[in-house]
């Protein structure tokens, strides 16, 4: 398995393992995996009594053979994850961190 596909696999896996933990019946978890482009997402949908519900909790992407965390609304550290299946923290990026603040973290700056 080349490292594209073994990234992808590995992401699919920690969000199905994560979008299992959903506990309101009124909201739906959606997995959204873009295998092509290396897009992967859960997000909440549905109405809350008269509210209606739609966010982003997870989003990575895989580009240049890194993985980009691009936003995290979890208390899980997707990165400890990552590295705890194999992907070094030099393929590992946080995206939703500025390249400035990048360098100041364990993981890659670009």
């Amino acid at each position: 398995m080349d490292k594209l596909e073994k990234y992808s696999s590995t992401i699919q896996k920690i969000l199905q393992e994560y979008a299992q933990f959903s506990q309101d019946k009124d909201i739906e978890t959606e997995l959204v995996f873009d295998t092509i482009r290396h897009h992967y997402q859960i997000v909440n949908v549905g109405w809350k009594n008269d509210n209606w519900i739609y966010g982003c909790i997870l989003h990575l992407d895989i580009k240049n053979d890194k993985v980009w965390i691009q936003h995290n609304g979890t208390e899980m550290e997707i990165g400890e994850e990552l590295v705890k299946q194999g992907v070094p923290k030099s393929d590992i990026v946080i995206g939703f961190h500025s390249p400035f603040k990048r360098q100041f973290t364990e993981y890659a700056v670009n």
